[in-house]
């Protein structure tokens, strides 16, 4: 059974984490399928955002422990270095259960979090005895804040989809059954952008986080300026205000 499911419809793919008996640990298997399969597919012209989640029960349980365990297991090696790759595609978590540690830096590394009611979230990283590897000691503090981050990691405890949802570490939360659903709509208005305009906005995102806020401002002016520098199309930019003006009155 290939413990990466994949699949492509309409711009969107999906990818499903597939160990459910052993709540999509992740092992060395699954690691090198995932950087794999979705680097493949960040690289497809049919494929302009990604949606990954998990087989139920679970989202991810986080590093497999028993694997990890063993003599000269694959695991250590697999496991170094980010276990998403830089992608240029939209990466929407579908979090569909429990999220631990390493399954919990795994959601961090997505572009954001939808979560079904059944999401719990934990970093269990001090009451196993390691160190975060992928960035969690980055993207949970952005994520819920320094105080919040904080507790998270020194208890151990869980926290269920609404806390999250009010920590601001998922964006929405939907009932278990229109998780898929309710992504893959989002995937799809995402998909319907400009897309070169969005992977511009989305690399400003990127550079600006890593100087300061003057360092970021004055990026975005720089982008801005090369934009506008290769020319709009003012036909093309009114038929889109256009039709914005109907999506938002759609959406009252």
């Amino acid at each position: 059974m290939p413990v990466i499911l994949t699949d492509v419809a309409e711009f969107v793919a999906t990818v499903t984490l597939n160990r459910p008996a052993r709540r999509n640990a992740l092992s060395a298997e699954l690691i090198a399928d995932l950087r794999r399969a979705l680097t493949d597919l960040d690289a497809r012209p049919d494929v302009r955002v990604i949606v990954l989640t998990g087989a139920d029960p679970a989202f991810c349980a986080g590093l497999d422990l028993t694997e990890l365990g063993q003599p000269d297991s694959p695991l250590r090696g697999v496991a170094r270095g980010p276990v998403i790759p830089d992608l240029a595609s939209p990466l929407i978590g579908a979090i569909n259960g429990v999220t631990v540690t390493g399954g919990l830096e795994l959601a961090l590394a997505c572009d954001f979090l939808v979560a079904s009611e059944r999401a719990r979230f934990a970093d269990t990283h001090a009451r196993v005895g390691i160190q975060p590897g992928w960035g969690l000691t980055v993207a949970l503090p952005e994520a819920v804040g320094l105080r919040r981050a904080r507790e998270m990691s020194a208890t151990g405890n869980f926290i269920d989809a609404p806390t999250a949802l009010a920590w601001g570490l998922v964006n929405h939360v939907v009932a278990h059954g229109e998780l898929l659903p309710f992504a893959h709509r989002l995937a799809a208005e995402i998909a319907s952008t400009d897309q070169d305009a969005l992977l511009a906005i989305y690399g400003t995102y990127d550079e600006g986080s890593k100087g300061t806020r003057r360092d970021a401002l004055r990026l975005e002016a720089e982008v801005n300026a090369h934009w506008h520098a290769h020319g709009i199309d003012a036909d093309q930019v009114t038929r889109r205000r256009a039709a914005i003006i109907e999506r938002g009155r759609a959406q009252r």
